[in-house]
């Protein structure tokens, strides 16, 4: 741990630039944030002879592939973060604002970190953001990886909910520093009539025994009421943010991604509030995908989006991963609706093919499924979509769940079957009558 821990203190001052922006693309003059998530730094990082020595984050697998950039069996390089900031940055505009959906530390044992070294991993990460971006607002949420021991957040407060108030202070206003080193939560208003609610889904997630027997744990479900319900009244609208998404995983049958009662409340208060809500932006799964909250009857009310990872690790018996990514939003500025996505990611195994970041954009959403914008009805249009004969429209949406890792790799039968169910369909009832009618 001690070696963890020393490492970070040096990154700031010590990492290489990440090389020139590339392929950038011309963003069109609308309205527009950004959206990073799953940084998941690993110090240890370091190119080695030993291909088992290169990351902890391996777990001892060999990590063959490795380069400046990083191996699809380690989480990031601090090269690989300041790349992917190196090219964000000339993109943004002084008007634009950041989501940053947690995760900072990386997947290794409990033993390697502790509480400090991951207050030492978010600070090291705040503070890169901060170097990068400096006259921009960033709206941060906690991820599971951003406590220690992992998942295990509290319902009161602790020693991180209080550092990631210190840490993100110039960012936010003193209720939502509040509410932070309370609950791991807050609100903050954005834009006038653009408030940015930031959720604690750790709270919820499966893992975290500390709230397995809370009803409401933090008090965050009768928080985030009277919080929308101020809004409305407040004639705002609202993008809920946070790290573990509502709904079912895309990749595993059954499986919501938090809790199953907590899920359903989520989603009833969530339709219960759809007017007022604008959309929801996660991370976690470190995939790219969306969903479409629809009411009991199939009426479309919300879209979702969740946003692939930086890192690019995967375990080493998965068959596929993502290329690290990034991406920004187009939004109305009337009703702050989503118009568009504009993805960006960088080919791993090109760049440490060719010791160069060479971030470019991906694909833009409304242009690769021919939507319109991505207001609810058009999400709903593209999950239909998604069953239809030929299976383009799905290919494509497959090989970009994976940030183009594997444009070959299939997902046919129980595969996309589980994948459509789970843009569509967010409660139990619903989700359930999806994957059994095959």
């Amino acid at each position: 741990m001690a070696h963890l821990v020393g490492v970070v203190l040096l990154l700031c001052a010590a990492a290489p630039g990440g090389g020139a922006p590339a392929g950038g693309g011309y963003l069109p003059a609308a309205a527009r944030f950004w959206h990073i998530t799953d940084l998941h730094l690993d110090p240890s990082y370091h190119l080695s002879p030993d291909p088992t020595k290169v990351c902890y984050s391996s777990k001892g697998a060999p990590a063959s592939h490795a380069g400046p950039f990083g191996d699809f069996l380690c989480d990031s390089p601090y090269a690989l973060i300041q790349s992917a900031f190196a090219h964000m940055a000339p993109l943004t505009r002084p008007q634009d604002f950041i989501i940053w959906t947690g995760d900072s530390p990386p997947h290794v044992p409990a033993d390697e970190l502790s509480t400090d070294a991951v207050v030492q991993l978010m600070g090291n990460m705040t503070q890169t953001i901060r170097q990068h971006f400096p006259n921009l607002t960033v709206y941060p949420a906690l991820g599971n990886h951003d406590y220690w021991p992992q998942d295990q957040m509290p319902g009161s407060s602790n020693a991180i909910y209080r550092a990631a108030a210190q840490l993100w202070e110039p960012w936010l206003r003193p209720d939502a520093l509040l509410t932070l080193s309370r609950g791991g939560f807050y609100s903050q208003l954005a834009r006038p009539g653009l408030r940015v609610l930031s959720l604690n889904t750790v709270l919820y997630y499966g893992p975290d025994r500390a709230t397995e027997n809370a009803t409401d744990p933090a008090g965050q479900f009768q928080w985030l009421e009277a919080t929308l319900r101020e809004a409305a009244r407040s004639r705002e609208k609202v993008y809920v943010i946070a790290h573990v998404p509502v709904g079912y995983l895309p990749y595993a049958r059954d499986t919501p991604a938090v809790r199953e009662r907590h899920n359903e409340r989520l989603v009833a208060i969530f339709r219960a509030h759809s007017g007022v809500i604008a959309g929801h932006f996660y991370g976690h799964t470190h995939r790219d995908s969306v969903m479409v909250l629809l009411d009991p009857r199939g009426k479309p009310l919300t879209s979702l989006f969740v946003s692939p990872a930086v890192t690019p690790i995967k375990h080493v018996e998965e068959p596929y991963s993502n290329n690290p990514a990034l991406r920004a939003y187009l939004y109305d500025p009337e009703d702050y609706a989503v118009l568009d996505v504009w993805q960006y990611f960088l080919n791993l195994t090109e760049a440490n093919e060719k010791q160069r970041a060479d971030w470019r954009l991906e694909y833009i959403m409304t242009e690769a499924f021919g939507l319109r914008d991505l207001r609810p009805p058009r999400l709903l249009q593209l999950g239909l979509s998604l069953l239809l004969p030929p299976a383009d429209a799905f290919r494509r949406y497959f090989a970009h769940f994976t940030v183009s890792y594997g444009r070959g790799a299939a997902c046919e039968g129980e595969c996309k079957l589980l994948q459509v169910c789970a843009v569509m369909h967010l409660d139990r009832r619903a989700y359930s009558r999806c994957v059994a009618g095959g």
